[in-house]
């Protein structure tokens, strides 16, 4: 089978954890020792989260003062190309030596005329005590929300539109090649208004599990994974009352709803990619993500019938 997997922030760095290279470097080894069976018998195409690494690239970058910060989009290429050498090192250390990788810088076009632009809502970077985030608001300008008991940084979140880099990608499969592509959810970018269309950059970070949907809808995978700190979907989650959900269909899930921060994303992505094209999504955790290849574990979203 041709496999879209995102892998989730757990995958890089779990929260509360260190933003060290070491840190990353152990987690991404193990994600690498979960993935590398699937690599043997089918063709995987990977895709990851940054919001920490952004962020921090972002804060390190503004500790120059020499020159103005890098924007976003800049942030975002460089952390595709920091996380997509840890994926493809780690999982070139479990593999014959022949198995082809590659790592694609990924620009995704966003409409200009979002409303995400103006209701910036996804969280990047690390957490603030309340003094600290408004010292850095009144600094920078940033925006900050609560995140739990401390504050994160939010940017605008537009929905992917196009992804420039698909044809590539394909040829790249067609040779057997796993690819590691879209991380972050790729790099923002949108046409500008003038003489002629001018492709630039946009300060925005677009949500990994819609432009992995994307991703995996262009390249007719037949299976789209979102691969998590959690073992699927639940109903009522946090209560005495909770309930995972094994196997499901959109109908059935657009019946509930989930945290637009957390589960939301992932359940919208699911849905709009097994409604698409026909075949199936899945939610769980990294740890058991042959048996959810398989079917035997995390959150299956089937066609209707």
């Amino acid at each position: 089978m041709r496999i879209v997997i995102a892998l989730g922030g757990n995958a890089l760095l779990k929260r509360g954890e260190p933003m060290t290279a070491d840190r990353q470097r152990t987690n991404v080894r193990a994600a690498a020792r979960a993935l590398a069976p699937l690599a043997r018998s089918h063709e995987l195409v990977l895709s990851h989260g940054n919001g920490p690494q952004v962020g921090l690239l972002a804060l390190q970058a503004a500790a120059y003062t020499s020159v103005e910060p890098y924007p976003l989009d800049v942030l975002d290429a460089q952390t595709e190309g920091m996380i997509g050498y840890m994926i493809e090192q780690e999982l070139r250390n479990l593999l014959p030596r022949n198995v082809p990788f590659a790592t694609i810088l990924t620009m995704v076009e966003v409409d200009p005329a979002d409303p995400a632009f103006t209701h910036p809502s996804k969280f990047v970077g690390p957490q603030y005590a309340k003094t600290d985030a408004d010292r850095i608001e009144a600094e920078k300008g940033w925006i900050f929300h609560r995140d739990g008991e401390l504050f994160r940084r939010v940017v605008p979140s537009p929905r992917p539109r196009k992804i420039f880099e698909i044809r590539p990608i394909c040829w790249l499969l067609e040779q057997g090649v796993i690819v590691i592509c879209t991380g972050g959810g790729g790099i923002p970018v949108m046409y500008q208004p003038g003489d002629g269309p001018k492709l630039a950059g946009v300060e925005a970070v677009i949500d990994k599990d819609f432009a992995s949907g994307l991703l995996a809808r262009e390249i007719k995978a037949d299976l789209f994974v979102m691969a998590t700190d959690v073992n699927g979907v639940y109903l009522d989650w946090g209560k005495p009352s909770a309930r995972q959900i094994h196997e499901t269909t959109p109908r059935e899930l657009r019946h509930h709803t989930f945290p637009a921060g957390s589960m939301g994303p992932k359940v919208e992505a699911a849905c709009a990619f097994v409604e698409k094209t026909g075949k199936s999504a899945a939610i769980g955790a990294l740890a058991e993500i042959e048996a959810i290849v398989e079917g035997d574990a995390g959150t299956l979203v089937k066609p209707g019938v």
